[in-house]
């Protein structure tokens, strides 16, 4: 009889516990080149789109890229970005429960001023872009989310046709092929991609093998690939035009490319490049200076070429960085110039977006990270 009171008592407690779905936003900042408010973690309410700040990270410098490990346990953030000397790369632990980070460590980047971090599918290797001096860096991730110092920093030297902007090499980001085989970095002052065989065994190891040769004066920035491993998709800052591209054995094979821009301008500003989550649409932002909008492209699943939807005002000036929240119901923008952040309901049929008036005002914002964590009460 004692034992069979335990028993239930035992089935009464475990079948008690529930767990809710949580979603948190976490906003990176540049921070005026001095310590600051550099990273803010908010509650998002999958319903209405609202948000509510549940954490400030004070004290850091220029946190201006933000980057979550694929389980949503770790976050990663450049710091001292923009600085005369070489920044760094800081990992922190992720308490969903109770809505805030804890820093585990730093380490030296290897080069200065880094824009962009990258993690391997295998979540044991990040990958960290220096856009000053075109270098790159790759670390160890320990299992308790930590990062090893650098276990390679490669410099670039190279340049383009404009004047300024491509005097010399300056690597912009980096992404890793969807069969993990491959590094691609995309080098703004070279007008090129560089793709690098990678080895998810021992220590990691990158090697040079080819570059991808992009327009002159198209601006390599950002990637991305799509869902289904066969395309790719890149934002080219000085030309204002997305390159499609097929990722076939390793390499990519151009197919077209498209202006991101309603019209022609004398400056472009392309900069950040996403799929949905079901891979049926293309959104890229373009940062003035005539021109503030997130433009939408629908993906032909066939060929990967890409057709216009629409050009929609972004709320705000410089949207640097956006994510799609995991659903795909939501796209968030950061608008820099104007210090908020937009919320945007999105059509998951027709690609379309509805500008909500659930705005996020915080100082500088510059890249957003979305995740749904599942907690256990």
């Amino acid at each position: 009889m004692k034992q069979l009171l335990v028993l239930l008592l035992t089935i009464t407690l475990f079948g008690c516990q529930t767990s809710t779905n949580e979603t948190l936003l976490f906003v990176g900042s540049y921070t005026d080149k001095q310590p600051g408010e550099g990273i803010h973690v908010y509650q998002f309410n999958n319903e209405t789109g609202e948000s509510v700040l549940k954490f400030t990270l004070d004290s850091i410098t220029n946190t201006s890229f933000l980057k979550l490990s694929d389980n949503g346990e770790y976050l990663y953030s450049v710091v001292e970005s923009q600085m005369p000397h070489h920044g760094k790369v800081a990992s922190f632990k992720v308490d969903a429960k109770n809505q805030k980070i804890e820093l585990l460590n730093m380490q030296d980047c290897g080069g200065l001023n880094p824009v962009h971090l990258q993690i391997d599918h295998t979540g044991n290797y990040l990958t960290n872009s220096n856009y000053s001096d075109g270098s790159l860096s790759l670390f160890k991730i320990n299992k308790d989310g930590s990062l090893n110092e650098a276990s390679q920093v490669l410099k670039f030297k190279d340049s383009s046709i404009i004047k300024g902007r491509q005097d010399k090499s300056h690597i912009h980001s980096s992404y890793f092929s969807p069969d993990n085989k491959y590094l691609f970095t995309q080098d703004l002052g070279a007008d090129k991609m560089r793709r690098f065989s990678f080895s998810d065994k021992d220590k990691g190891l990158l090697e040079n093998e080819m570059d991808i040769k992009a327009k002159l004066g198209s601006g390599p920035r950002h990637f991305a690939f799509h869902p289904n491993g066969k395309f790719g998709y890149l934002a080219n800052e000085l030309s204002g035009k997305v390159d499609a591209y097929q990722y076939v054995n390793g390499d990519l094979v151009f197919i077209e490319d498209y202006l991101s821009y309603g019209q022609q301008q004398d400056i472009y500003r392309t900069a950040d490049i996403h799929t949905s989550p079901d891979g049926k649409f293309l959104y890229v932002s373009n940062r003035g200076p005539e021109e503030d909008t997130i433009t939408v492209f629908q993906i032909n699943q066939d060929n990967g070429k890409l057709t216009l939807v629409e050009r929609t005002d972004t709320g705000g000036q410089h949207p640097r960085n956006f994510a799609i929240h995991p659903s795909g119901k939501y796209l968030l923008v950061t608008n820099m110039f104007t210090d908020n952040v937009v919320v945007f309901r999105r059509d998951i049929e027709t690609g379309k977006l509805t500008k909500l008036d659930k705005e996020i005002k915080v100082k500088t914002p510059s890249s957003v990270q979305i995740f749904t964590y599942a907690i256990s009460e």
